[in-house]
């Protein structure tokens, strides 16, 4: 099996292309091993010293690491993990992803409608692209909150990109919204 590898934005993060579905719909986002238990995958991935955080994506797997280790070191281990994963046939999670709650007013549902629409059509592919994903959280007086995962989370960029590119483009597409913030879950 051929792994491609890619490099975000984040420098402690690198994105792992297996060329199958990982996730195939949604995402799964692991900021450590306690949280990994429902995808034996992570699981794994996290018993490998040096790994942070996992992020699995519709068709990639995002890596973060520790500043404790170097990739040329974990690199090799990470391929050699998920290739072995994929070729025997395990699961990559068990049942589904959990759907985070939303803080919406019932008063806004066209207005968040749009908001996701612009969300999935225009950002998440982008922040895909990039090895992360985006999650809408809430909208509540003009205020959009998000929720980044993957290669995004502790991104340096990440708040640039959330404050400059995407309130930017729902300001624009949606002029009820006046400002996008971060949210941990």
């Amino acid at each position: 099996m051929f792994i491609e590898t890619e490099s975000t934005p984040n420098p402690a993060t690198l994105k792992f292309l297996p060329g199958r579905a990982v996730m195939g719909a949604g995402s799964a986002d692991f900021a450590g091993p306690l949280g990994a238990g429902d995808s034996p995958l992570a699981q794994s991935l996290f018993g490998i010293e040096g790994v942070a955080r996992v992020f699995l994506g519709a068709d990639f797997i995002t890596v973060s690491k520790t500043d404790a280790v170097e990739w040329s070191r974990l690199k090799p281990q990470l391929l050699g993990l998920i290739a072995d994963h994929f070729a025997a046939g395990l699961p990559v999670i068990l049942g589904q992803a959990a759907v985070a709650d939303e803080d919406v007013a019932v008063e806004d549902r066209e207005i968040v409608e749009q908001i996701k629409e612009l969300l999935e059509s225009r950002v998440r592919p982008a922040v895909a692209g990039d090895g992360g994903d985006i999650v809408f959280r809430g909208y509540r007086d003009g205020v959009v909150k998000l929720h980044m995962q993957g290669s995004c989370s502790g991104c340096p960029s990440s708040r640039a990109t959330l404050k400059h590119g995407i309130e930017n483009l729902l300001r624009h597409y949606v002029p009820e919204v006046t400002s996008v913030e971060q949210v941990e879950l």
